[in-house]
């Protein structure tokens, strides 16, 4: 996944077609490519299918994964994808995109005696990848309750509620703003991460269970209102995520050159030729999560010629793992550490650098100005969740999300919440399947007491 060299090529600036189709295809080739049967199977044996297995209370779905591990060494992965896919339904995402070098690997006894975890990421993924490629179905609904339930966003919070609430027989209505279903995993992971279409065929999986309708294109206040959902359903649940980027207060902040980096990954998830995609020449990424280390990674593998993360705090704060940090880094990408931005140089209103501050004494002194060249800067400064019309209903918030108790529950009576919009929890795929989940099963409890 090298980038191709693009030095002396002319294009200085912001331009499109650093490399070819071709070098920008080869550069976005699967980041971990998938276990072969006889890999699977060796790497299977290698674990000591522990009886109060540390891996699995790392999980936090809770897969049982000595058991589905035990499955693929004794040559049954659609046993092991359906062990995996009863606790996580989108287990197929998760095994490209947990971050499982700080969950289950990290926990992996393996680690005291040999340094080396069993790789239970690419383990998962050889399970469930066969599994949906086949359309092996583990899932049947019970009869039908009569009960309908309205879920706000289809990613995966949204998905993993409206999947365990059909098969527990209620009737689902996902309603998505966008024009397709997936949410970050559709528009906002790395393209290496999700490739060959992955997001869609999982989501065709999830939905064959029946009693899912899906609605795209619809906006809660602005197409519906959040009063005509629960009016219309007997309950509803909300995983909407967060929609809205920070803003960067920084002087000079309008100069051309500056890019919301979520909106150019949701641009780059959904090109179909990635080298007609304009880049730096210099480009310098703010922030320290996971979503700086995506777009820094994919803008050095559309070409970019120099990439630098600028983080205001230390390599330990940084929400990105440390194996991403270093995938990054081994293409090329530069990481600095302890400044915060202060100003934007600017010739003719484009972009020529940006001035940093350094926020630490370890940068010589606290205040200390440096100047990284640059003709694009991406913000990567988190983002926030945005409140839709609720007719005159307030949601008790925390830090600016949603406040849920641990069934997720709102403060609104008959209404469910999951995801990176509530308060309290990691901005990770897994943790927003399982508040799926747990949110699927209380509002089952709810119906069926309400209606006995």
């Amino acid at each position: 996944m090298q980038p191709i060299a693009t030095k002396h090529n002319g294009q200085s600036g912001i331009a499109a077609h650093r490399l070819s189709q071709e070098q920008c295809q080869n550069n976005f080739t699967d980041k971990h490519p998938a276990l072969g049967s006889h890999s699977a199977q060796v790497e299977a044996e290698r674990c000591y299918y522990c009886f109060d297995a540390p891996c699995t209370e790392a999980c936090p779905t809770g897969i049982d994964v000595p058991g589905f591990i035990r499955m693929i060494s004794s040559h049954n992965p659609t046993g092991a994808a359906n062990l995996i896919l009863s606790e996580n339904i989108m287990g197929g995402t998760c095994s490209r995109v947990c971050p499982v070098e700080t969950l289950c690997e990290q926990s992996c006894v393996r680690n005291t005696d040999e340094d080396r975890p069993v790789t239970i990421g690419l383990l998962q993924r050889y399970a469930t990848d066969d599994a949906i490629s086949r359309g092996d179905s583990f899932f049947k609904r019970v009869s039908e309750s009569g009960r309908t339930v309205g879920v706000v966003g289809a990613g995966p919070a949204g998905l993993a509620c409206a999947h365990r609430l059909a098969l527990l027989g209620h009737e689902v209505t996902v309603y998505e703003a966008r024009e397709k279903p997936g949410g970050l995993n559709e528009y906002g992971l790395a393209a290496y991460k999700m490739t060959a279409d992955f997001a869609q065929k999982e989501i065709e999986y999830i939905t064959a269970v029946g009693g899912i309708k899906m609605q795209y294109g619809i906006k809660v206040g602005q197409d519906v209102t959040f009063e005509e959902l629960r009016n219309n359903h007997d309950a509803l649940f909300i995983g909407v995520g967060l929609a809205q980027a920070n803003t960067l207060e920084i002087e000079n902040g309008d100069c051309t050159g500056v890019e919301n980096a979520v909106e150019y990954i949701e641009a780059l998830r959904q090109s179909e030729d990635l080298s007609s995609l304009p880049i730096g020449q210099r480009v310098v990424v703010i922030g320290g999560g996971m979503t700086a280390i995506d777009i820094a990674s994919q803008a050095r593998l559309l070409g970019a010629e120099e990439v630098t993360i600028v983080y205001r705090r230390g390599q330990e704060q940084m929400k990105a793992s440390l194996k991403e940090q270093e995938f990054a880094q081994t293409i090329g990408v530069q990481i600095r550490h302890w400044a915060q931005p202060k100003a934007l140089k600017c010739e003719d209103n484009r972009l020529t650098g940006i001035v940093f501050s350094t926020t630490a004494e370890e940068e010589g002194g606290a205040g200390t100005e440096f100047e990284l060249p640059a003709d694009m800067v991406f913000k990567a400064i988190g983002q926030s969740f945005v409140s839709f019309e609720s007719d005159g209903l307030i949601f008790n918030t925390e830090q600016g999300r949603l406040a849920v108790d641990d069934q997720r529950q709102t403060s609104i009576p008959g209404v469910w919440a999951g995801g990176d919009c509530i308060a309290g929890g990691d901005d990770l795929a897994v943790i927003a399947v399982q508040d799926g989940k747990i949110a699927a099963q209380s509002i089952h409890q709810f119906l069926t007491a309400r209606h006995n």
